[in-house]
């Protein structure tokens, strides 16, 4: 049994480019616990704890279309859903080792399963 370290996902709306280029598949790999540490000696951070998830996703995306590198500017200026869901789609990952995450209807009660890495695609 192997370890899955790299998931892809794909944004419910995407990055776009100074070209205007729209990139909406990527990967984000498992966060170590250097990541988490790291990031809290980066002054930024200590400016303005909001910062912290910017610069988080910023070490583990690591990919993002046809991007050469994926850096705080990229996370800066995704669109505020992508923001939310990359952040959610961290948790998961991160919590689970998985994609999928268990849901219950608020209506019946039903329980169900939900992949969110296909949660952006159309």
């Amino acid at each position: 049994m192997s370890l899955q370290t790299e998931f892809e996902f794909e944004l419910p709306l995407g990055y776009v480019d100074k070209e205007g280029n729209l990139h909406k598949k990527g990967t984000m790999r498992l966060a170590t616990a250097m990541d988490e540490i790291t990031i809290l000696n980066d002054m930024r951070v200590q400016s303005n704890e909001a910062y912290l998830i910017i610069v988080l996703l910023a070490r583990v995306v690591t990919s993002l279309g046809t991007l050469h590198s994926v850096n705080t500017n990229v996370i800066e200026n995704l669109f505020a859903g992508d923001l939310t869901y990359l952040q959610e789609f961290y948790r998961t990952i991160n919590e689970t080792g998985k994609t999928r995450r268990e849901f219950t209807c608020p209506h019946c009660e039903k329980r169900f399963e939900v992949d969110l890495s296909t949660m952006g695609g159309e």
